[in-house]
C-alpha cells in the first residue's frame, strides 16, 4: 500500500476566513481531519464528503490525547495511505509543536507539507484595535510563551534580556501566570505604568478585551475572573486601542446568529451578518430540490408546453425563477414562447433574478406579500385571462385563491419542493444546549416548524426549553405567526420581506441593546 501524506497546517487565530487559500485547499482534499479547540469547527464543513473528523483538542487541565499519541496517530494515519489535514490553532510552527510531529513524519518516511497560519500573537491584538507595532511606538516586538511553571519560565526566558529586548512584548498562554509575569517585568526594568491588555477568544464572537498596567492587570484579570485562551500584550501600543477597535464597534460584534436557511441560500445572510461583526451559524433545516415521480413531470411538463395561452407569468420567490428556468431546459422549451405574458416579480431579489436573464418585470409591490401584489395589480388583471404561478409545494394558497375570486385562472405548478434537511453540523447542537447562540433568524414559516422537528430528531426532547431565552428575528408577518403559534416570543420582525430589511432590523436591535446596557 502506497504511504499517504501529512497537511500541517495553520488554521488562523480563530475566524474561519482567516486560513490561508493553501490551508483551505488542504481540507478539501483530505481523507481524514485531525483537529484542535483552537481551529474553529466551521472550517470542517469545508472537508471533502466523507472525510473522518478526529479531534485531539486541548484543555489546560486535561487533553484528550497526548502529544506523543497524536504524533504516533499521523504516522498511522498515513502509512495506511489516508491524505491527512493536521489542522492547528494559528501557526503551526508558533508554540504548536509542528516540530515533534514533522520529525515522526520524517523518520518514518512519510511526505508531509507545513502550511504556515496566521499566528494569534498578531491576529488577536489586530481584531482587538492593537497594531503590535507602530512607527512611534514600536518597531519591534518579542513572542514568548507563558505557558510553563514560574520555575521553568525563569529558565525558558531571561527576563533581564527579554524585558526591554523589544517594543513590544507578546506572552502566549499566559493568563494564569499573568501575575508572575508583570512581576518580573517589573523587577527587570520594565515601568509599573507599562499599559497591558489581555484579549481572550480573539477573532471571535467570545472575543474580550481588558486592558490595565503592570501594576494593576493581575487584579484587573482576577476581579473579571479572566480565563484563557488569550494573548497578552504589553507595551505602548495598547494605548491605540481607544482609537482603533473597528472589530467590536461592528453592530453584531459578539452575537452568534443561527442561520436556518437551506445552506444554498444561507450564503448571502451569513456573509452579512459576518459584514456585521456577527458570526453566523449554518443550520439549514430545509431543504430545496426538484420534485421527483412521473405523475409531477408529466403535470410540470403539460402546463410549461401551453406557454402562450398565459397572459400572466408570476414569480414569488427567486427559487421559483431558478427552478422554473431549469424545466424549461429540461424539457427544451423556449422562454420566447411566453412573449404574451406579462411578468410579476413579489420582492426586489426576485425581480432582480429575473432581470439577470433579460427579463423586464412589470410589477413589485412595496410591500412585497401576495395580498400587496393583488392590490396594486387591481384593474388591469382582467377575468378570464390565464397567470402561470411556478412556486414551491408549500406555498401560500392566498394568491391562486384571490386571483380566482377576480375571474383570474391561476395554474399553480411545484417547480420545487421544500423538504427536511438531513445534514447538520453536531457542534450548532451543542452550541444550542450551552445557550452559546445569541440569537435564531426565521426566513420562512417551514424553517420555524422544520426546526423543532430536528431538534427533536437529534434528541433534544423539549425544544421549548433549548431555545427559551433566545431572540429570535423573524423576516415578516406570516412568518411571525408561525413562530408565535409554536410557543415562541418574536423579538425582531422586518419592516419589508427582504434579508437587507431583517439584518437591518437586526442590527438596529443590537445597538439598542447594547446601548441600554451600557446606560446601566
Amino acid at each position: 500500500m502506497d504511504k499517504g501524506k501529512v497537511y500541517l497546517v495553520g488554521a488562523g487565530p480563530g475566524d474561519p476566513k482567516l486560513i490561508t487559500v493553501r490551508g483551505m485547499q488542504c481540507l478539501e482534499r483530505c481523507d481524514v481531519v485531525v483537529y484542535d479547540r483552537l481551529a474553529s469547527p466551521r472550517l470542517l464543513r469545508h472537508a471533502k464528503p466523507g472525510a473522518e473528523l478526529i479531534y485531539v483538542g486541548k484543555l489546560p487541565d486535561r487533553h484528550t490525547m497526548k502529544q506523543e499519541e497524536i504524533n504516533q496517530l499521523l504516522v498511522d494515519l498515513a502509512l495506511a495511505g489516508k491524505t491527512v489535514t493536521r489542522l492547528k490553532g494559528g501557526d503551526p510552527t508558533i508554540f504548536g509543536r509542528v516540530g515533534e510531529e514533522a520529525e515522526l513524519l520524517y523518520d518514518n518516511g512519510i511526505e508531509f507539507e507545513i502550511v504556515p497560519g496566521i499566528t494569534s500573537a498578531i491576529a488577536v491584538p489586530a481584531y482587538a484595535g492593537i497594531p503590535v507595532t507602530h512607527r512611534d511606538l514600536a518597531s519591534s516586538l518579542s513572542i514568548v510563551t507563558g505557558h510553563e511553571s514560574p520555575d521553568k519560565l525563569d529558565r525558558s526566558i531571561h527576563w533581564d534580556k527579554v524585558t526591554n529586548a523589544t517594543g513590544t512584548l507578546l506572552f502566549l498562554m499566559g493568563v494564569a501566570k499573568i501575575g508572575y509575569i508583570a512581576e518580573q517585568l517589573i523587577r527587570h526594568g520594565k515601568p509599573a505604568t507599562t499599559p497591558v491588555a489581555l484579549v481572550r477568544w480573539g477573532t471571535r464572537v467570545e472575543q474580550q478585551t481588558i486592558v490595565g498596567t503592570l501594576a494593576t492587570i493581575e487584579e484587573i484579570v482576577k476581579a473579571a475572573n479572566f480565563q484563557p485562551p488569550a494573548v497578552i500584550i504589553v507595551g505602548e501600543v495598547v494605548l491605540q486601542r481607544d482609537k482603533l477597535r473597528w472589530y467590536e464597534r461592528k453592530p453584531l460584534f459578539g452575537t452568534r446568529v443561527l442561520v436556518t436557511r437551506a445552506r444554498a441560500q444561507a450564503s448571502e445572510l451569513s456573509e452579512r451578518i459576518e459584514e456585521l461583526g456577527g458570526e453566523p451559524c449554518e443550520f439549514p433545516v430545509i431543504d430545496i430540490r426538484e420534485p421527483n415521480g412521473e405523475a409531477a413531470i408529466s403535470v410540470l411538463q403539460e402546463k410549461l408546453a401551453a406557454a402562450g395561452s398565459y397572459q400572466w407569468l408570476v414569480f414569488t420567490s427567486v427559487n421559483g425563477v431558478d427552478y422554473f428556468f431549469r424545466w424549461l431546459r429540461r424539457f427544451k422549451l423556449d422562454i420566447r414562447s411566453f412573449a404574451a405574458a406579462r411578468i410579476v416579480a413579489v420582492g426586489p431579489k426576485t425581480a432582480e433574478a429575473l432581470e439577470s436573464r433579460g427579463l423586464q418585470v412589470e410589477e413589485l409591490p412595496v410591500k412585497f406579500h401576495a395580498e400587496s401584489l393583488l392590490e396594486r395589480t387591481q384593474g388591469w388583471m382582467s377575468p378570464g385571462e390565464r397567470a402561470l404561478l411556478p412556486r414551491g409545494d408549500l406555498a401560500r394558497d392566498v394568491m391562486p385563491r384571490l386571483l380566482k375570486e377576480r375571474g383570474v385562472e391561476a395554474v399553480e405548478i411545484d417547480v420545487y419542493e421544500t423538504v427536511l434537511a438531513d445534514t447538520q453540523d453536531d457542534y450548532v447542537l451543542e452550541w444550542l444546549k450551552e445557550k452559546a447562540i445569541h440569537l435564531i433568524t426565521f426566513t420562512s414559516s417551514s424553517t420555524v416548524t422544520n426546526l423543532l422537528t430536528l431538534l427533536r430528531k437529534n434528541g433534544i426532547e423539549d425544544p421549548a426549553a433549548a431555545l427559551a431565552g433566545i431572540p429570535i428575528a423573524s423576516i415578516g408577518p406570516i412568518t411571525s405567526e408561525t413562530v408565535r403559534e409554536s410557543g415562541f416570543e418574536v423579538t425582531i420582525e422586518a419592516e419589508e420581506a427582504t434579508i437587507d430589511s431583517l439584518l437591518d432590523a437586526i442590527a438596529g436591535w443590537r445597538l439598542a441593546t447594547r446601548a441600554s446596557k451600557e446606560d446601566v
